[in-house]
């Protein structure tokens, strides 16, 4: 089975080392210059590796860790050093609360201190309100709103779901986002309560099991090594080489010039190369697939078209430590919209990633955050704007007063996928559209997580979908 993966990002990654080893003959073609889309590594100050993409994986999820030790990057992987996080609230920085889900509270009094003295009374009123419908779906800010008060979404719920898909807590989805969540809510009349079994349910980690872990010397290593691991499989990989179209066809239709047997599908690249494939993986940005496949699959390209993106910015700076009168604790903090402030999150790398400080013991890195869906304005600023306005707002939130040696500001346009009321029912019905066009499957972001092991999962699903069919004609056989 010859099998084209449109995209090399961790998800068609994933996907073509499952393919390979599963005996397809496969070809990966990346539009960009390199691999691994929103996972990637860098420097500041000359020398110092960071991570300028995503920086940390689910440990307590195994796609991420599993592919990171098949690629041979076991002795790789290691936990944060520093793991205490904090909120910046009201100008104070507040402890993250522990016994939550997704920032929904199973006791109103452990968000004492981050919430008024009315907003924690407000919360416990939960028990005593009547059941609140939840239907098919329902916006995570809006239900928790209605039962435990504003204030928790506000202070808590907003910017946890905020750093993970840059979104409006209003419009997400809590099927889609947190579906753990969801259930609970259909199941009872009190929330408080739901969470409460919800974290008593949770499987016990084993003894100093981390929540996250990272890779020394980045994240970003990852989809280097996956790629060598799909090379020694027997993939081709392509960088450079962008997708102009695709064409399906038929059973019984002549075989595209150039092409070898007769293929399912033909892809043509920006240079205008054909190459033929029995299957294709389209593990890019939904738009761009809608794209793709507007004339080939256009029910699957409508579904495509409507899933929506935000952009934002990693702005990564690196201070003397001796020009700093106080280095800042823990590993980080959020901040809630409701502050008003650019950043809607800082990250202390050098007290989180023991592999960051010591690189240079002289130097402290740190990064900040920004940009959230319909928040784009501030990101058409330049850099030097950024870089000022992050700088203003950890001076507030920290008291820094010092100027970075240097500094790095990493743009990711439409890089989150957004999960809107209704996603999981749009995804179902892109899922059901592409049933119906052989040999082609879909993965990435904008499907079922937005995080490293989704993406790995989401790739992993693919090759299974693309292999089934030829396992299925070899058993028959």
């Amino acid at each position: 089975m010859r099998v084209i993966v449109i995209g090399g990002g961790i998800s068609g990654l994933a996907a073509a080392l499952r393919l390979s080893s599963g005996g397809a003959s496969v070809t990966v073609l990346e539009g960009s210059a390199r691999v691994g889309g929103k996972l990637l590594t860098g420097s500041v100050a000359g020398s110092v590796a960071v991570d300028l993409g995503a920086e940390s994986m689910l440990a307590r999820r195994p796609e991420g860790v599993d592919l990171a030790r098949e690629a041979g990057l076991a002795e790789s992987l290691g936990p944060p050093t520093a793991a205490s996080a904090a909120i910046w609230s009201r100008g104070e920085m507040c402890p993250m609360p522990r016994g939550h889900v997704m920032g929904v509270p199973g006791e109103p009094e452990a968000l004492r201190g981050l919430l008024s003295d009315e907003g924690v009374a407000r919360a416990g009123q939960d028990v005593s309100l009547p059941p609140t419908e939840v239907g098919e779906d329902v916006a995570i800010g809006g239900y928790v709103a209605e039962r435990l008060g504003p204030e928790v979404v506000d202070r808590l719920v907003e910017p946890l779901l905020g750093g993970v898909y840059a979104g409006d807590a209003y419009r997400i989805s809590m099927r889609a986002a947190v579906p753990q969540l969801y259930e609970a809510a259909r199941a009872g009349t009190s929330l408080l309560a739901g969470v409460r079994g919800l974290l008593q349910r949770t499987p016990a980690a084993p003894c100093g099991s981390p929540v996250f872990t990272g890779i020394e010397g980045g994240v970003g290593r990852l989809p280097g090594a996956v790629a060598d691991a799909c090379r020694a499989a027997g993939a081709v990989i392509r960088t450079g080489t962008p997708v102009r179209a695709v064409r399906a066809h038929p059973a019984g239709e002549p075989s595209p010039p150039g092409t070898a047997a007769p293929a399912r599908w033909t892809v043509v690249t920006g240079s205008g190369e054909t190459l033929g494939a029995d299957a294709l993986v389209l593990a890019v940005p939904a738009r761009q697939a809608a794209r793709l496949l507007a004339d080939e699959a256009p029910a699957t390209a409508e579904g495509l078209r409507a899933v929506e993106y935000a952009s934002m910015a990693l702005v990564t700076m690196a201070f003397r430590r001796a020009d700093m009168e106080h280095v800042p604790g823990g590993s980080g903090f959020l901040v809630p919209p409701v502050e008003g402030r650019t950043i809607k999150a800082s990250t202390f790398s050098s007290n989180k990633w023991g592999w960051v400080a010591a690189q240079d013991p002289e130097l402290f890195v740190l990064r900040t955050s920004v940009g959230r869906y319909g928040e784009e304005s501030v990101l058409e600023r330049e850099d030097s704007e950024l870089v000022e306005l992050s700088l203003r707002d950890l001076a507030a939130a920290t008291g820094l007063a010092a100027a970075p040696v240097d500094r790095v500001v990493s743009r990711w346009n439409g890089a989150l996928p957004q999960y809107p009321v209704g996603h999981t029912a749009r995804i179902a019905g892109i899922r059901a559209a592409v049933e119906g066009v052989p040999g082609l499957a879909l993965c990435g972001a904008a499907y079922e997580g937005v995080g490293i092991p989704a993406c790995i999962a989401s790739g992993e699903r693919a090759a299974r979908e693309t292999l089934a069919p030829a396992a299925a004609g070899s058993a028959r056989e």
